[in-house]
């Protein structure tokens, strides 16, 4: 047994645990978004939104030479750069899902990807009906999208009252709505191209398909390749989130070994590992004993070789994007000077009733509607132990659209008054389908019990 040459290990160890608990929960994401977003919206009733703008809009310069250069604010580096490490991650989750997950097999696809459509097209319709011929109807792509973060947040607050395939559905659901909304990025928020940087872009994606179908695994070729990817595709006008999309679906799901490889491999090692516990006369650490250590370091090699370079990582950014990029978004983003806003005016402005509206009513109807119609028409079915009232539940929640909304909101206006009143309308919209979501499926886990 090793000494304990670490007295303090253990005072940190109780200090550490808290936390490191907190960070392994699925709500701790949710819950650093909302106090982000409080704190955002404090300091800037406090100190005013100019502060906060005039902090974010301070100017510098990412390039190589004078040709290649481009000037970007803070501001921008977080939306355009840092989220293309969200959109990363979500290019993860989509490829997961549709390889191995609820978007697998069409059977079990229906559902949440008729769901999200019906979110997608009644929200879009009820905001450019209320805004069709103004400059605000470019918003209309705001009120569909979803934050999987919130939604599924506040989803497992009531874990142990709802069926879990509930849960399943509402993941499978925001992320099919994920989808819509890269493509709604892709297709209508794109400024003008520039064909040139265009095809650096599809010439460096080409590079990573090769490399794919090499079967090369190491996360590093695909890292170096991802940044001059994301400029290119910034400098062509189509909008760089889209780079995380193309890295994470060429990024190998498959590992370099199988399971049954992988444990007969470690039944091995751990043999020889024994063998030269036994046979030496150093004791117990590897540093007085290299052939330990070399067979410590194959271990490690195998567990890696098991793990596809997808899982090695989603599971390394997760941490960083939940708990860094997501919340440097919303600091960023979400600061409105509450106190200083015209709440009669601002509720009567057709954007910021359009984006309300959109996620609150359109977002229930469109989920419940297109779900009801595809379930009765034999094209979809309900998962199992989930009734309507759940479905309705999930529904609300998917009003909470949050971080893709005010994402979209900057995308679709270059007013800055049009884009505070489109995130008066997200932060208004989501918290009631936020509110109303919770209570209701409360009061359905209530009646379930009963």
């Amino acid at each position: 047994m090793l000494n304990n040459e670490y007295p303090l290990e253990p005072l940190f160890g109780r200090i550490l645990s808290p936390f490191q608990r907190f960070i392994r929960r699925t709500t701790a994401g949710g819950i650093v978004l909302s106090v982000t977003t409080a704190l955002t919206l404090v300091a800037a009733s406090v100190f005013g939104d100019d502060a906060l703008h005039h902090f974010f809009e301070q100017p510098f310069v990412l390039g190589v030479g004078s040709r290649f250069e481009l000037k970007l604010t803070l501001h921008h580096l977080i939306n355009d750069g840092l989220m293309a490490l969200f959109f990363l991650m979500v290019g993860f989750e989509l490829k997961r899902e549709i390889l191995v997950g609820e978007l697998s097999s069409m059977r079990d696809a229906a559902l949440p990807v008729f769901a999200a459509a019906g979110g997608m097209i009644v929200p879009a319709g009820i905001y450019a009906a209320l805004n069709v011929g103004t400059p605000a109807a470019a918003g209309w792509g705001i009120p569909m999208a979803t934050d999987i973060a919130f939604a599924v947040g506040i989803l497992v607050l009531l874990a142990w009252r709802i069926p879990k395939n509930l849960i399943v559905f509402l993941m499978a659901l925001a992320i099919a709505d994920d989808l819509g909304a890269v493509i709604v990025i892709a297709a209508f928020y794109t400024a003008d191209l520039r064909v040139e940087y265009l095809w650096a872009s599809g010439a460096i994606t080409a590079l990573l398909i090769l490399l794919n179908r090499a079967g090369v695994r190491r996360a590093l070729p695909y890292a170096l390749l991802g940044f001059p990817l994301w400029f290119f595709v910034h400098a062509s006008g189509v909008h760089a989130t889209l780079a995380g999309i193309i890295l994470a679906f060429s990024i190998p799901s498959v590992p370099k070994v199988g399971a049954i490889d992988f444990l007969n491999r470690i039944k091995e090692l751990r043999e020889a590992f024994l063998q030269q516990r036994e046979d030496q006369s150093t004791g117990d650490n590897p540093l007085n004993n290299s052939e330990m250590a070399a067979v410590a370091e194959a271990i490690e090699s195998a567990a890696v070789a098991v793990q596809s370079p997808l899982q090695r990582l989603e599971h390394g950014l997760t941490p960083w994007v939940t708990f860094v990029v997501i919340p440097l978004f919303a600091v960023a983003n979400a600061g409105i000077d509450l106190a200083a806003v015209k709440w009669g005016s601002a509720l009567g402005n057709p954007l910021t009733i359009g984006v309300a509206l959109g996620l609150v009513v359109g977002k229930f109807i469109g989920i419940g509607a297109f779900s009801w119609v595809a379930v009765k028409m034999g094209l979809a079915r309900l998962p199992t132990d989930v009734e309507w009232k759940h479905v309705l539940g999930a529904a609300w929640l998917a009003g909470i659209g949050f971080t893709m909304s005010l994402f979209i909101a900057q995308l679709a206006f270059t007013s800055a008054a049009m884009v505070e009143q489109a995130k008066i309308g997200i932060l208004v919209g989501s918290a009631i389908s936020a509110i109303v979501g919770l209570v209701w499926l409360y009061m359905a886990s209530i009646k379930r019990a009963a």
